[in-house]
């Protein structure tokens, strides 16, 4: 049966993200055997699945506005670095406050 709607978390991934999870399902969930068939070490699948759960519960927060939940994906996505993030983030909440 094919998927009718695609959950925004999952469309919000990219085509490399969705294969990491296909083959951390398919490998059992273990982070070594992943480690095998990528050809890297533990801590960097490991990293690499906590940005994807990052990701995942960014686009499942929808108390955050548009505009902080893209901060967050440019800091996920290391475009941008957490410090300015979190600056960033500050000082549009302020703004927000003053209006």
């Amino acid at each position: 049966m094919p998927i009718e709607v695609i959950p925004n978390w999952l469309s919000g991934l990219e085509e490399e993200d969705i294969s990491f999870i296909k083959t951390f399902i398919v490998s059992s969930g273990s982070l070594k055997e992943i480690a095998k068939i990528y050809g890297v070490t533990y801590p960097t699948v490991r990293l690499r699945l906590d940005r994807i759960i990052q990701k995942i519960k960014i686009s499942e927060d929808t108390k955050d506005e548009p505009f902080i939940s893209l901060i967050k994906k440019l800091a996920i996505n290391e475009k941008l670095d957490l410090d300015t993030a979190k600056i960033l983030i500050s000082e549009y909440k302020k703004t927000k406050k003053g209006e």
